[in-house]
């Protein structure tokens, strides 16, 4: 890459000088990565133009939860929150990027109970009294994208079941709380890890979350079993979600090979997932969607 000269306009696309924008982030990068840190490359910190652009696909992602947060209830399939979910994202101007993803069939994806994630919507599966399903919504809007999913307790749920979809939620809470810059994905991870197993919980390996914006998965890949100080730096610019998987039996996963999505608890067990959007900032971090 060209180096910039002190006086040269800054490659973020922020009109400053470089001196008075990246040059710092740049050399301290250096910097880190001479010591041996993993540290992300120039195209996943994003510019101010791509996080103004990011933030309005982030608005219509909200915002299309917000609507199935109001209307989902027992009796409901997952078809009619397939269709509720194209119909408030068309509406404005989006376009569901899971539809058509690598093959994916729907709009939206809906995991119930035992399910961890990918499930598919289906006009045969009617939401009962005491289920818990996480809705994932992912928008593309003005070729930006956004991300993230909420669980839901339909009717009477049981106690333990209540009690993993809230503890999920504070791991991601927690998690959040370690987001700064010059921290480290790690630090985020061992977070959420810990609060999972002191509550008797497992965290999924094999799946994790993904930086996001420009395309729907970008590095880096986030998982949620590291270690503090480990995994790659966290800059300024950076947006990446964070969504554990946790479990309430065994971490143990499998695809069913019927549909190839639809990700399972290998014991039965539940399993519930909240999914953010987090951009670090410079002094901390801003959550874009949730």
């Amino acid at each position: 890459m060209k180096k910039l000269g002190r006086n040269d306009a800054c490659w973020c696309g922020s009109g400053k000088k470089y001196k008075h924008c990246h040059e710092m982030i740049d050399e301290r990068l250096a910097a880190e990565s001479d010591r041996g840190h993993i540290v992300p490359t120039r195209d996943l910190l994003k510019t101010p133009e791509q996080i103004a652009g990011i933030k309005e696909s982030c608005a219509i992602n909200i915002a299309v939860l917000d609507y199935v947060a109001e209307h989902i209830r027992e009796g409901v399939t997952t078809e009619e929150i397939d269709k509720w979910v194209y119909d408030e994202t068309t509406k404005r101007g989006g376009i569901p990027a899971p539809l058509g993803y690598e093959g994916f069939p729907k709009s939206v994806c809906t995991s119930i109970n035992e399910q961890v994630c990918h499930g598919i919507p289906s006009e045969d599966i009617v939401l009962k009294d005491g289920d818990i399903i996480n809705v994932d919504v992912s928008t593309i809007y003005k070729g930006y994208f956004s991300d993230s999913s909420r669980m839901f307790c339909i009717g009477n749920v049981s106690e333990d079941r209540r009690k993993l979809v809230n503890v999920v939620k504070e791991c991601v809470e927690l998690g959040l709380e370690e987001v700064k810059p010059w921290g480290f994905l790690g630090d985020m991870a061992e977070a959420v890890n810990e609060h999972a197993v002191k509550n008797g919980y497992t965290v999924v390996r094999e799946i994790g979350g993904h930086g996001v914006g420009i395309e729907f998965h970008e590095e880096p890949w986030v998982g949620y079993i590291g270690k503090r100080g480990t995994d790659m730096m966290l800059v300024p610019g950076m947006i990446f979600t964070i969504e554990p998987m946790v479990n309430m039996g065994t971490s143990d996963i499998y695809v069913d090979d019927s549909d190839n999505w639809s990700v399972y608890t290998a014991d039965g067990e539940p399993s519930a997932q909240w999914e953010i959007m987090v951009l670090v900032t410079e002094d901390g971090h801003e959550v874009l969607a949730y």
